[in-house]
């Protein structure tokens, strides 16, 4: 198993392709036009000065670059994560006095490194994996609705205070009335350059041609005076080396633990939402590990905590990210604002940023995806669903928390109902399958019944397990023979044990005899140590299927019928 410390770098550095450096420069410099002003927007949310935002997109992000082991995650600050941070910034420095609120901000980012780092090392990433492929095509694409709504605000020219996902879209629809033409007018033009390029000139970078376009209006025509909102000023200037207040720590330390959860719950989601398909998977440990050396360096640099951003990851993947050398422009570019490109970033319409969030936010949502889940297995169908009203309802880190419950919720009914099985023979080929229509020739030996359960058998699903294999055997009549196979049981827990000793005394009293058949090496040794073992007797358990027929055919020496018998006449 790979060790968490171990950069992501390594995978993808050395053999680094010539042909991706123009994808690389361009999503970069594209998710650097998204991210730069939202980093921003995020630090003001927290009450810290705005270019504390543009910091957040230096440091941790190129220690990220480096570390993860996602090739198009763009970590900075989230909603979430500034709305947590300014809540514990605002209680530890209720004046407001900005060199307080910014010593306190990267104490905080200190910490939520030091837990993060910590959690790596304990092996704490495998909480990552808790959310099905469904559920978290569910995920995406709440959050994909989730972001559109945020923006229309924007594209509209529409100002309210934000609040809950229906709160946002009542307000929205309330003041479309009062609604900013300009405004929309610069949107939709974002928006249809934006298709237009994307569709008839997927090679040219879409996304950097507009916003030029749009910054070279609103300076050469002082559309502000329209009514149009603009980004606004950028401060300029590095940031300098910075220490932790160590005697803020005990008071700090709750909030630090609730934002570090919130920072890797929202990486591990974004690295496995959004992925290109030949990626290798991500090392949770690692990412971890990353997340955390990139809000500890951070923290030295004057940067507030900070995680995977769903929507500059989103714009990052689907501008044509390759490698994490994409985040090391965008933070490039972050470096390049502070020196040379804030007034010009400064003219950037608020539509224009919205536009562009929507067009790549729409990409998340994939109506295939669930119509796919939906013709496969309509249960995964409806936890689907549930995580897309978990994040609509109940925002983004709740909709994870939801997400990983709905997944957990999906395991445990699945385990808690295997699969039970009538076993035939393959006719011809010697194999053995579960009774079909599809396959009406194969071999069913009167007097024998073969059962195949799936799976873990123990406390949760034993007595599910028993009632099925009686419900099976009661449509049956003439049983002599019951042939338990285990082929495809991987676990046998005592509870499950005890209900296969009461289901063979059950059995014996009927006179019908028993038969084990497959078990791994470890159920056949437990079966041996059993009270079961001793009933039966190692002449009763076989170490293949075929061995129990053979046995079974020499004792009662019968003419198969075929499968298709069996099922019309369920005999």
């Amino acid at each position: 198993m790979a060790k968490a410390w171990i950069p992501g770098a390594i995978d993808w550095l050395p053999g680094y392709r010539k042909d991706w450096w123009r994808p690389d420069i361009l999503a970069g410099l594209t998710a650097a036009a998204v991210v730069i002003p939202k980093a921003m927007a995020y630090a003001s949310v927290a009450g810290l000065p705005l270019q504390v935002g543009l910091y957040t997109c230096l440091v941790p992000m190129l220690i990220y670059a480096f570390y993860g082991t996602s090739r198009t995650m763009s970590v900075s600050t989230t909603t979430t994560i500034a709305i947590l941070a300014g809540a514990q910034l605002g209680a530890m420095v209720p004046s407001g006095d900005p060199a307080a609120l910014i010593s306190a901000s990267i104490t905080l980012a200190f910490m939520v490194g030091l837990i993060l780092t910590g959690a790596a090392l304990l092996r704490l990433g495998f909480v990552a994996n808790f959310i099905s492929d469904p559920v978290l095509t569910g995920f995406k694409a709440g959050i994909g609705v989730v972001i559109i709504v945020d923006q229309l605000p924007k594209l509209l020219g529409i100002h309210f205070t934000k609040g809950s996902f229906l709160h946002n879209l009542i307000e929205i629809i309330q003041g479309f009335g009062h609604l900013s033409l300009p405004t929309l007018a610069v949107g939709v033009v974002t928006i249809v350059g934006l298709v237009l390029c994307i569709r008839f000139r997927p090679n040219w970078p879409a996304p950097i041609i507009v916003i030029a376009l749009m910054i070279a209006g609103a300076s050469a025509m002082d559309w502000q005076h329209l009514g149009i909102d603009l980004v606004g000023m950028v401060p300029n200037g590095l940031p300098s080396l910075t220490m932790p207040d160590f005697s803020l720590i005990e008071a700090m330390w709750p909030a630090a633990a609730g934002i570090a959860l919130m920072s890797f719950a929202e990486t591990a989601a974004v690295g496995r939402a959004f992925s290109n398909k030949d990626d290798p998977p991500l090392r949770p440990n690692t990412e971890l590990f990353a997340t955390g050396l990139a809000n500890l360096g951070g923290s030295f640099f004057g940067a507030m905590p900070g995680g995977g951003g769903t929507t500059q990851t989103a714009v990052n993947l689907n501008a044509g990210a390759k490698t994490q050398m994409s985040t090391v422009f965008t933070a490039l570019a972050a470096l390049l604002t502070l020196f040379f490109l804030a007034p010009f970033i400064a003219n950037m319409p608020n539509a224009t940023l919205a536009g562009v969030v929507i067009v790549y936010s729409v990409g998340l949502i994939h109506f295939s995806d669930f119509k796919e889940i939906l013709k496969i297995r309509r249960t995964e169908f409806i936890w689907a669903l549930a995580a897309v009203a978990g994040v609509i309802l109940l925002g983004t880190l709740k909709g994870i928390l939801i997400a990983i419950i709905v997944s957990l919720f999906s395991l445990g009914y699945q385990a808690a109902n295997p699969i039970v099985s009538v076993i035939g023979r393959i006719r011809g080929a010697g194999g053995f399958r579960p009774l079909s229509s599809d396959h009406p020739d194969d071999e069913f030996y009167p007097g024998l019944l073969i059962v195949r359960p799936e799976g873990r058998i123990f406390f949760l699903n034993a007595e599910i397990v028993a009632e099925k294999i009686r419900a099976i055997r009661e449509t049956h009549t003439g049983i002599k023979t019951m042939v338990l196979d285990l082929r495809s049981v991987f676990d046998l827990e005592y509870s499950a044990l005890k209900m296969l000793v009461e289901s063979e005394r059950r059995l014996r009293a009927s006179g019908i005899q028993f038969f084990i058949a497959s078990p791994n090496a470890e159920i056949r040794g437990m079966l041996m140590r059993s009270q079961l073992g001793e009933s039966l007797g190692p002449d009763s358990i076989f170490y293949s299927l075929d061995m129990a027929v053979s046995h079974y055919l020499k004792q009662h020496p019968v003419a198969s019928i075929s499968s298709q018998q069996v099922l019309e006449k369920g005999s």
